[in-house]
């Protein structure tokens, strides 16, 4: 799972302008950086141009999705990641950004701004802390631990039933226990089997 990409733009009429972006592009090759990020730049402006108000949307190009989010004042916000990222995670990030944006940048700055002029620095920092999204958000990390425990507990009654098994073929076969306490295991294991385990 990665980030690629961190944008926020303003959807005017004329046309979509970038306000402020963060990349992370190491994982390219060190001549294709500034390609990739030319790229990711135009992607972000030309899925904003064409979302409506008020939507969010998920575009797929090739192994990468664009999730973007364009709220009702115009204010836009875009995430290029792998395949593998969650949706929810990057929309709640998205919504984290703009609501943080709009707050510290003033609305007349949004239709004239560009990365130089506008002054917001938190993109960097929401785009490092969230490459792991189970770090970053408390239901996804939820949802780790959940599955994590679903396996520890599958492997522990596999094992339970394992030595069950052969505790049974250990009391079958033993010539030191009476017929009275085999007839007693044996009762005693049909009382405490109250269900299949599956």
């Amino acid at each position: 799972m990665k980030l690629y990409s961190l944008s926020v733009l303003y959807k005017g009429d004329p046309k979509v302008v970038l306000l402020k972006a963060a990349y992370d592009v190491s994982s390219f090759s060190f001549f294709q950086r500034s390609s990739v990020q030319e790229f990711m730049t135009f992607t972000s402006q030309l899925i904003v141009e064409r979302s409506a108000k008020g939507s969010r949307a998920s575009v797929k190009e090739q192994e990468y999705l664009c999730h973007v989010y364009v709220r009702n004042d115009n204010l836009a916000g875009v995430v290029v990641a792998d395949n593998e990222y969650p949706s929810r995670v990057a929309f709640s990030l998205l919504e984290k950004v703009l609501d943080d944006f709009s707050k510290q940048v003033d609305r007349i700055d949004w239709p004239i701004g560009s990365p130089a002029t506008i002054e917001y620095t938190g993109l960097d920092a929401h785009l490092s802390r969230y490459q792991n999204p189970r770090e970053a958000d408390p239901m996804t990390k939820v949802q780790a631990e959940l599955d994590e425990t679903k396996i520890i507990l599958h492997n522990t009654m596999e094992s339970l039933l394992e030595r069950g098994e052969k505790l049974d073929d250990l009391v079958s076969k033993s010539e030191v226990l009476g017929i009275q306490s085999k007839a007693f295991y044996k009762t005693a294991r049909k009382q405490n089997s109250c269900c299949a385990i599956m």
